[in-house]
């Protein structure tokens, strides 16, 4: 069983977004998946309330609720949406859930400056320090070439981590979330350039460099 956490202590990084895109392809892949919930808002299990019984099966869980179960044996990927504001003790608790972890960032002085010290914070916990989880970042919402995407570029380049790829800010992730779908269930020529832009993420997904 792979267990692969979106998380960011900032609200809004658009955290269910590559969570809800990540159990989509999967899916599409004849796995079997299981997508976790942990933000009271519930988007994930929203999207997932619109998605249609006639696209490959994906089971939500809403982690959040005392009452919630823990995913099947014979699951493939495990999908975590992590909550917002999540430090210390709380979050190497979360962190210890994932051998993969992917922190989506936004392009704002704001998300920069509140996503370094949370960084930080990821590299400090056990579960990075003692080499069970692997992390990598991801720019959200992004418009080519403007100055906010050139300072969001070099700033995570800095981080001395994996930065998989730059999302663009495109009205598909709109369509697509209105539909309980991922971009790579929708109209191939209509998506191209965002299914371009996730390649990165899905190679390092599928590699052993995102794999203690």
């Amino acid at each position: 069983m792979r267990n692969i956490m979106v998380i960011n202590s900032k609200g809004g990084s658009g955290k269910s977004t590559i969570a809800t895109n990540l159990a989509s392809y999967f899916a599409t892949q004849n796995k079997k998946v299981v997508l976790m919930d942990y933000d009271q808002q519930g988007s994930s299990m929203d999207w997932l309330a619109s998605r249609s019984s006639a696209r490959p099966p994906i089971e939500g869980i809403a982690a959040y609720k005392k009452s919630a179960k823990r995913p099947k044996r014979n699951t493939d990927f495990v999908i975590h949406d992590a909550p917002a504001r999540m430090h210390g003790g709380d979050l190497s608790k979360m962190l210890n859930k994932a051998q993969t972890i992917l922190i989506p960032v936004l392009p704002s002085p704001i998300d920069m400056r509140a996503v370094s010290g949370f960084i930080a914070e990821i590299k400090k916990s056990a579960p990075v320090q003692r080499k069970r989880a692997k992390l990598a970042l991801v720019a959200n919402r992004s418009r080519d070439y403007t100055n906010i995407y050139w300072e969001l570029d070099d700033f995570l380049s800095k981080q001395r981590i994996p930065f998989l790829t730059m999302l663009r800010d495109s009205q598909n992730y709109i369509k697509a979330a209105e539909r309980g779908l991922g971009i790579f269930e929708m109209a191939p020529a209509a998506t191209e350039l965002d299914r371009e832009m996730w390649e990165p993420i899905l190679k390092w997904v599928k590699s052993k460099r995102s794999q203690p």
